[in-house]
């Protein structure tokens, strides 16, 4: 549990071993996960360390693995999951893991090479087939419509297009003795080149295409493309020549294609052998591809392990004493991770420093509530994070950033939603609607005539009556057993009484929040035996933030035990003032009966307090350097007890002392420290001021928005109260949950790092980074 606590016992060690057990020491050390290795020479370059021949080996072979993964997946192989060892490859075994690779890689890239170039010539022989298919169609079609001929214009061109997968556009008077241009060409680019056909040649040409549509066992690529076949008929062989530049243009293939039918014949014959015998070809090439990929996909994970080195002499581990910082190590689980980031955000504890997650996994989902107070959206936000704790495996699947960082504070959301949840009982607040479950303690019966002001009237014209306890027989004397009383919610007078309460419930909270961190710092001087500060600074301190508002917080609770006149009740804030200002003139400001000399007395403890924090400190340091200079072996270093680190002290230890910067430092803390005390203790107001602003929020789209469709006693009430209700979820969500969420969750945020954890946390410390194979795959 100390490890918990605060961060972990940390030793500095030179570990001494053979270079033929280097491999498998470091890979132990990598799986046990708790060493940082220190870089003995961070001024060397990279090229210039020992072992970088390795480390490039070892990065050239996990960029080959990394290649094969990834013909593997994409071939969908699967690759075997449960290989368990841990050891390492030694130096005489790497040579041979080596040549196997790039054997490997270059036997795989040129079976790849020789598939792309069989996918290529088949693509192209079937390209060929199907213009040999479409020629002879057409030429069929021709000779039994040679009389026929066709005078098309521009709009019939396109309207055709649109209509016919197959069109034929000419323009002849009669038979004439025609060449042609055949090709295939990307079918998102034959409409421009139809275009330009006829914007060139106006017409004169014959222009047949059709899209080609291969079987499944035909389509070789992985990203099949949407290719068109065509054929241009035009007289002349200038124009036919134009229109393969243009083709070229367009990245057009063009083929031969014989003018006879015998001879079309006979090539399609010879394409048809070829194609067989390429899908032949292709099939073996492929079946060799996927039985090397499947050899490698089972010996993946093997290749990627471990191996013993076999050495003849064990590693020899030297503990070294050392001044030097240690990192900072706090072992978290699922649950307190999230509390951990928190606090590592503000910074990452000093060495052994008492840790604050504990402490705000209680406090900041309390303080977040006090804000947040109402069952109703805690029990929202305690639904949503228990959806995604009992899916988080989903999400993070996901990789969406947002998505990641609500998984990570699943718990934190959680605890916020129960905490919300407590506080909203007590609030008596569920979407701005109270619940009476014990009864009232207030009965309004009194407050009518003649004992009361209220009448008949009165309780039918108004929607909030004011409730005045001072009328005999209103209030029964006996609290409402838990929370609020729901009589509140319909006063008029409610307002009023929430905000005294929650204002006063706010300032009670921090000051026992902050006293609560100057009393962990009592704990941190007991572990470090800083007994000296516990006698110059934290006795001091306890005893100002006592004397002044430890006194506020009585006066608060005095107030609400006595019963008093509203009229008459003395203010706390200006009893307080006046209580600085030593002003006891007034008749309104005396609450009980010693209270004057109580007062005086407490001012002039917190008084004399300033002057201890101010002095002690440096008086004793410079004394301390007095002794030293007489006993310059002494191991105490007079910066130690001033806080200053080891480290730090033994780089000064020949330095001058100045009693200038002794005092300026000792007075900054000193005027932080009691001027924060009041401008924290004020800053916790913003528990009273965000609870109040967040009742009002949810009362006001109560009434605004769900409230006036309850109303509606017309026929299509119900469709409208349907779509009101779905407005009311929608802002409910975006404004009170999300929102008002956000901004409480940031302001009980603020609260821990500036009010709370400067009273006894550093957080100058860096964090522990040890050697993790674990860590790395859950990186990647």
């Amino acid at each position: 549990m100390d490890s918990f606590f605060r961060s972990e016992e940390m030793c500095l060690v030179q570990l001494f071993f053979q270079t033929e057990s280097a491999h498998n020491c470091i890979n132990e050390l990598g799986h046990l996960g708790l060493v940082q290795f220190k870089d003995l020479n961070p001024g060397t370059v990279a090229f210039q360390r020992r072992f970088v021949k390795e480390v490039k080996k070892c990065e050239e072979m996990e960029r080959i693995l990394r290649f094969l993964e990834k013909e593997v997946v994409k071939s969908n192989i699967p690759i075997p999951a449960d290989f368990t060892s841990e050891t390492i490859p030694v130096p005489r075994d790497v040579l041979d893991l080596e040549s196997r690779f790039d054997k490997l890689e270059q036997e795989l890239k040129e079976i790849n090479a020789n598939r792309d170039t069989l996918r290529q010539n088949f693509t192209q022989l079937m390209e060929i087939n199907h213009l040999l298919q479409m020629t002879d169609d057409f030429f069929e079609e021709a000779e039994s419509q040679l009389s026929i001929s066709e005078l098309p214009s521009e709009e019939s061109v396109y309207s055709s297009r649109v209509t016919c997968r197959r069109t034929s556009y000419t323009s002849t008077n009669g038979p004439l003795k025609l060449g042609f241009v055949a090709g295939v060409i990307k079918h998102e680019r034959f409409l421009a080149f139809e275009k330009i056909l006829w914007r060139l040649f106006h017409g004169n040409f014959v222009l047949r295409h059709a899209e080609i549509k291969p079987h499944e066992e035909e389509n070789m690529a992985e990203d099949p493309v949407k290719k068109d076949v065509f054929v241009v008929f035009v007289q002349g062989d200038q124009i036919r020549g134009k229109i393969r530049k243009l083709c070229d243009g367009f990245h057009a293939s063009m083929y031969p294609c014989p003018n006879n039918a015998y001879a079309r014949k006979e090539m399609r014959t010879n394409v048809n052998t070829r194609i067989e015998d390429l899908r032949l070809v292709l099939k073996r090439t492929e079946e060799f591809r996927e039985t090397t990929l499947t050899a490698a996909a089972a010996n993946l994970q093997e290749w990627a392990s471990k191996e013993q080195s076999g050495s003849s002499l064990s590693p020899v581990v030297n503990r070294i004493q050392t001044q030097q910082t240690p990192p900072t190590f706090n072992r978290v689980n699922s649950f307190t991770s999230g509390f951990q980031s928190i606090i590592d955000a503000y910074g990452v504890g000093n060495y052994q420093e008492i840790n604050p997650a504990p402490y705000t996994m209680v406090t900041f989902p309390f303080l977040f509530a006090v804000m947040f107070g109402d069952c109703g959206h805690g029990l929202v936000m305690t639904l949503l994070a228990l959806w995604l704790i009992l899916h988080q495996e989903h999400f993070r699947k996901l990789k969406n950033e947002l998505i990641d960082m609500l998984v990570d504070g699943r718990y934190i959301i959680f605890l916020m939603g129960l905490f919300s949840i407590y506080t909203g009982l007590i609030y008596n607040d569920c979407f701005s609607k109270s619940f009476n479950v014990f009864g009232s303690s207030w009965s309004v019966r009194p407050m009518f005539h003649p004992h009361g002001p209220w009448t008949n009237d009165t309780l039918h014209d108004s929607g909030h009556l004011h409730l005045d306890p001072l009328v005999s027989g209103v209030y029964s004397g006996n609290p409402y057993p838990f929370g609020v009383d729901p009589i509140w919610n319909i006063a008029s007078n409610k307002l009023s009484f929430l905000n005294s309460y929650k204002m006063k419930m706010s300032v009670i909270m921090g000051v026992a929040h902050m006293l609560f961190g100057v009393t962990l710092s009592l704990v941190n001087y007991i572990f470090f035996r800083n007994l000296k500060d516990v006698a110059l600074q934290f006795i001091p301190e306890v005893i100002f933030m006592l004397s002044l508002f430890g006194y506020l917080i009585f006066l608060i609770l005095y107030k609400w035990c006595v019963v008093m006149k509203s009229e008459s009740a003395p203010s706390i804030l200006l009893l307080f003032i006046n209580m600085m200002l030593f002003d006891y003139s007034s008749e309104g400001t005396v609450l009980y009966r010693t209270q004057k000399p109580v007062q005086i007395f407490l001012v002039v403890v917190a008084v004399l307090m300033v002057p201890w924090l101010l002095f002690a400190k440096p008086l004793l340091l410079y004394r301390k350097h007095k002794q030293l200079k007489l006993k310059p072996s002494t191991n105490k270093l007079p910066m130690q007890v001033f806080g200053i680190s080891n480290q730090e002290a033994s780089d000064k230890r020949k330095e001058k002392v100045s009693m200038a910067d002794i005092f300026v430092y000792q007075g900054i803390h000193t005027i932080e420290y009691c001027l924060g005390c009041i401008s924290n203790t004020a800053s916790y107001l913003r528990l009273w001021a965000l609870s109040l602003a967040h009742a009002e929020l949810s009362e006001v789209l109560w009434k605004m928005v769900l409230q006036v469709a309850l109303r509606v006693t017309s026929g299509m009430g119900s469709v409208l109260l349907a779509v009101t209700f779905a407005a009311f979820a929608v802002l409910t969500v975006t404004i009170l949950l999300v929102m008002e969420g956000l901004s409480a969750f940031l302001h009980a945020l603020r609260l821990h790092w500036v009010e709370f954890q400067n009273k006894f946390y550093k957080g100058s410390g860096y964090k522990f980074t040890p050697l993790s194979f674990d860590r790395m795959r859950a990186m990647q």
